[in-house]
């Protein structure tokens, strides 16, 4: 089975860059009509402009932390499509900070992003694709947020509650034609280590050798939507250490833990 993504109305956050960027340019190949949304309208109008077919598609700027922000951006998407088929829950923020270097401020801000922010849009888009009677939702988690690592303690929580969260919402809404699924990417080469949080809530301001040794968010955005379109619902995409991790995690968590302890992820 191979899904037609062909004039699918798909929203996804975090587009003007990275993954997001990455992703877009993969639907739109794919025949969908893109809605592009992250907080810089000029960022996002050059998106728009690289995709095929530039006027398919719309550029909705949206803070996704500001819940009015999400409600008139739904609002927007429905008066200029009339409908939302998938909505690309990839807005986020990384941390590169020990647990005991973290302060609240910056554990509530990650979290706020990356759990919180996804989960009230999330509900929002679910209540068009209930009525519509189908609808696709699609969270990227991280690698992190299966295993846990030093260094990405609130990242990895905020991550592992998306996951949990995205289960819950596919058991309950399944027979009403709601698909879920999440993507667990390992390192991909993108600026997110650049933006990620120290412990006192400033960006770190470099990349990571893991991080510029990686995977292009092209790479990813490619397996990605090759995943998606065969119906995978627990799809993990990255290097063999990441997917090899993944399934230690659920085959043997002990080892797991004594493998974590020895790495070397900063």
């Amino acid at each position: 089975m191979t899904i037609s993504l062909q004039d699918k109305v798909i929203w996804i956050t975090g587009a003007s860059g990275g993954i997001g960027e990455a992703l877009a340019k993969q639907f739109a190949r794919a025949g969908a009509k893109v809605v592009l949304s992250a907080r810089r309208r000029t960022e996002l109008e050059r998106v728009q402009q690289s995709l095929p077919h530039p006027e398919r598609h719309l550029t909705v700027p949206l803070d996704v932390c500001d819940e009015h922000a999400q409600q008139q951006a739904l609002d927007q998407i429905m008066h200029h499509y009339g409908r939302l088929d998938w909505l690309i829950n990839n807005a986020g923020i990384s941390q590169r900070a020990l647990v005991m270097d973290t302060s609240s401020d910056t554990d509530r801000k990650i979290m706020e992003i990356d759990y919180f922010a996804q989960v009230a849009l999330s509900r929002r888009v679910l209540s068009v694709m209930l009525k519509q009677g189908a609808g696709q939702l699609v969270f990227i988690s991280s690698v992190a947020g299966l295993v846990g690592t030093q260094y990405r303690g609130s990242y990895s929580a905020a991550k592992a509650a998306l996951h949990l969260w995205a289960n819950s919402v596919r058991a309950e809404l399944y027979n009403q034609g709601i698909r879920v699924a999440v993507v667990f990417p390992g390192f991909v080469k993108t600026a997110v280590s650049m933006n990620a949080l120290t412990g006192s809530g400033e960006a770190l301001g470099k990349m990571d050798d893991a991080q510029a040794k990686a995977m292009t968010a092209d790479e990813f955005a490619t397996a990605t939507l090759k995943a998606l379109r065969k119906g995978n619902s627990y799809i993990v995409i990255g290097g063999f250490k990441e997917k090899l991790a993944a399934y230690i995690a659920r085959l043997s968590p002990e080892l797991l833990y004594r493998l974590i302890r020895k790495s070397k992820v900063r």
